[in-house]
């Protein structure tokens, strides 16, 4: 990595790096930056990730612990200085198909996807802003922006992340705090790899933490990839009600 360009940030943070999209990005960033913390609940991958890379200092955290998500940032910002880059990516998708409507898998998509980036954004968000700068960013999914089929818990999460983010961006702004949504299509991650149903124009993981990279280097509001599918997904936010509905029949529900 030593003949790559630096980045702009000096300590960064990334949490769900153990495996997918957060790892890859931590790869890019090694060396790149001055530390990247790496955070996931799998001691051992993070060990593993850490002992092949420059940079990188593995904080095992499992972000539903609200205590726990408060110690490792102390720890981190003691060991590290100021993070000036956090990149949320922890997430479990469980799959809902009526008439199994389990509450536990609701249950577990919003603790883990949902109040696991709000647990982190109450311990970071009020010394970015008294700091006046810093990087935010929250990996959502296309899946937040209509409901889909099988997706009614993990969807429901990524629209919440979503609202969430249309509504602290505002104030976060004013304060010279970056606040950055990260919607991806299909990504080849473990997550996906458990997918029984076709996955349009999947992404190799590489590629889309390049493009996850290339959005925080641009301090873009909303990040998405791979642009042909996020596209008509977007589209589909855009059909009435009936329209929107007959496409989902025709084209998504398996037989």
């Amino acid at each position: 990595m030593g003949d790559q360009p630096a980045l702009p940030w000096r300590t960064t943070w990334i949490i769900g790096a153990s495996s997918g999209l957060g790892a890859a990005l931590a790869k890019l960033l090694d060396g790149r930056v001055g530390t990247v913390a790496v955070s996931a609940r799998s001691v051992d991958s993070l060990t593993a990730l850490q002992a092949s890379t420059q940079t990188l200092a593995a904080y095992p955290l499992d972000v539903t612990d609200e205590d726990a998500v408060a110690r490792c940032y102390r720890d981190i910002e003691k060991s590290h200085g100021p993070i000036d880059l956090v990149v949320l990516s922890a997430g479990t998708w469980e799959v809902v198909s009526p008439p199994d409507l389990d509450p536990s898998a609701f249950k577990k998509s919003m603790d883990v996807n949902f109040m696991g980036v709000v647990n982190v954004l109450a311990k970071i968000v009020p010394d970015m802003m008294r700091r006046e700068s810093g990087q935010i960013a929250i990996v959502s999914s296309v899946a937040g922006y209509r409901g889909l089929p099988k997706a009614a818990a993990y969807g429901s999460t990524k629209a919440a992340l979503i609202n969430l983010a249309e509504s602290l961006y505002p104030e976060l702004a004013e304060k010279g705090v970056t606040l950055s949504i990260v919607n991806p299509g299909f990504v080849d991650t473990p997550m996906t790899a458990v997918n029984d149903f076709p996955m349009p124009f999947l992404m190799p993981v590489d590629a889309a933490a390049q493009r996850l990279l290339r959005g925080l280097e641009r301090k873009n509001y909303e990040i998405t990839f791979p642009r042909r599918f996020t596209w008509m997904l977007k589209a589909l936010r855009l059909l009435p009600n009936a329209v929107f509905f007959w496409v989902v029949r025709t084209f998504m529900l398996r037989s």
